[in-house]
């Protein structure tokens, strides 16, 4: 085969894999959200081609998600499938308007440990999921020789996923293990559950469909909430997704532009009756792994997707769910960044704890709390750090009075510390704060040197704050109104 035609072929076989990696996920994941498993293939399909055509990162892989639909089960249950439709549409359009406003590339002030806790947090969650497969249909969880056949199977494909490249990359080996699991259940008659055992996902066409709602402001005021936790949910774990891709692939993707896509797509699935959706990392992985590098193998997918509904419902629902139990455990496995585990030794604590929380708190409620919690615990340990980091230095002058020179920078975590620093009471009458050193960042800054004049005030004497920057002297002057020269 020509140089040329290889990676198309490469990224429509990993099309080819990721698709059916899909179609199990989005019929879960609407079960998740009490809808018709229909509503997460639609999903499913016009999001994966979407963001592939129009999205920033090629390579990605978009669909109908578990952390979307994990925020509006509560929202279907009390009002129904039309007001989360509405939802999924205004969800949409906040996520384009984020992009549109060039919001996207406030991802890159995350922290590197809010990343690693985010990558190893949906980790665990890839493979907590994987765990219903192990379940009864009527309940309970399997047992006797259905759960030795469920595991024995999962092994098989999870032997493939690792074995097979070392042999050859011809083919991608999440596929082949699908292929070789399906063919063993095949040929020797093995009962064990199928895609078709979650749902059927024969269906037709998507149609045009506007929410049958109340058009009123009562109906904004029960949706907007679901709706803006959504579009945050899935603008975090996109921008954070494609920040993975970018490493993995050495290369850079363009946030605002996904973020668009996103939206719009979103928009799109709803007016057709889909779920809403984004990144799926998992997804995202077995693409990579496959050999998707380019538009070509998302849109593939999608369309698949559509295919399977449309015309191969009978041949995917006969698909073992072992095969793509054993495929995404292995996707777990490679997605948890297991370096994390021997660096938190010798990591800061403030960093290795952001790592920690993270992981916890992605696994026990959401994406969104986690990275929250995440950026929240490392601000504040580096504003703690850099407070440590102001000093000051003392020189007695001829004249009898003292100079004080400032090193470092004055913010709102740093005041109580500058404070400490000067002996009012011993102190002669005549004090001089060179700041030719130091940079007042914020009001606090300024707040905190007027207390400071203050405290000289009260004891008769004179603070004079000298060879400030003219940033610094001019927010001085404005907003403290203290002298300077």
């Amino acid at each position: 085969m020509s140089g040329s035609l290889l990676p198309v072929r490469q990224n429509l076989l990993a099309g080819l894999t990721t698709a059916f990696a899909l179609v199990p996920e989005a019929m879960a994941f609407a079960l998740v959200a009490h809808l018709n498993p229909l509503l997460g293939l639609y999903g499913a399909a016009i999001i994966a081609a979407l963001t592939a055509a129009f999205g920033g990162r090629p390579g990605m892989i978009s669909g109908a998600a578990g952390s979307m639909a994990v925020v509006i089960v509560a929202l279907v249950v009390q009002h129904g499938t039309e007001y989360f439709l509405l939802t999924v549409l205004l969800g949409g359009l906040i996520q384009f308007l984020f992009g549109l406003l060039r919001l996207g590339k406030l991802v890159r002030m995350i922290p590197h440990p809010v990343m690693l806790g985010f990558v190893n947090g949906l980790a665990i969650v890839i493979a907590g999921s994987q765990l219903e497969h192990l379940r009864a249909p009527g309940g309970g969880w399997l047992g006797g020789s259905a759960l030795y056949l469920m595991l024995g199977l999962a092994l098989v494909a999870m032997l493939v996923v690792y074995l097979l490249p070392r042999v050859t990359r011809a083919m991608p080996s999440a596929l082949a293990a699908i292929v070789a699991v399906s063919l063993i259940v095949w040929l020797f008659g093995l009962h064990t559950r199928t895609v078709g055992d979650i749902a059927s996902i024969k269906g037709g066409l998507p149609a045009l469909h506007w929410p049958v709602v109340p058009w009123t402001l009562d109906t904004l005021k029960i949706v907007f909430p679901y709706a803006l936790v959504m579009a945050m949910v899935g603008l975090l774990e996109t921008l954070l997704t494609l920040n993975l891709v970018d490493e993995i692939t050495a290369s850079e993707g363009q946030p605002n532009r996904e973020c668009m896509a996103l939206g719009a797509a979103n928009l799109v699935s709803g007016l057709f009756g889909g779920m809403g959706g984004c990144a799926m990392i998992g997804q995202t992985m077995i693409n990579l792994t496959s050999g998707g590098r380019t538009r070509l193998s998302g849109i593939t997918a999608g369309v698949l997707v559509m295919c399977f509904v449309l015309f191969l419902s009978p041949l995917i629902e006969r698909i073992p769910l072992a095969a793509l139990f054993g495929v995404m455990l292995v996707v777990a496995q490679k997605t948890f960044a297991w370096g994390t585990l021997p660096l938190l030794r010798r990591l800061p604590r403030a960093d290795a704890l952001t790592i920690i929380a993270v992981t916890v708190i992605t696994v026990l409620t959401n994406l969104a709390t986690a990275v929250l919690c995440g950026v929240l615990i490392a601000s504040l340990a580096f504003a703690w750090k850099h407070a440590e980091r102001l000093s000051v230095s003392r020189e007695d002058l001829p004249d009898g009075s003292r100079r004080y020179r400032l090193h470092g920078t004055l913010y709102f975590a740093a005041t109580a510390r500058l404070q400490a620093m000067f002996d009012v009471e011993n102190d002669p009458p005549r004090v001089e704060l060179d700041c030719s050193g130091a940079h007042l960042d914020d009001h606090s800054a300024i707040e905190s040197i007027e207390a400071l004049r203050r405290r000289y005030a009260q004891q008769g004497k004179q603070l004079q704050v000298t060879r400030l920057n003219d940033d610094c002297e001019a927010l001085l002057m404005r907003v403290g109104g203290s002298e300077a020269h």
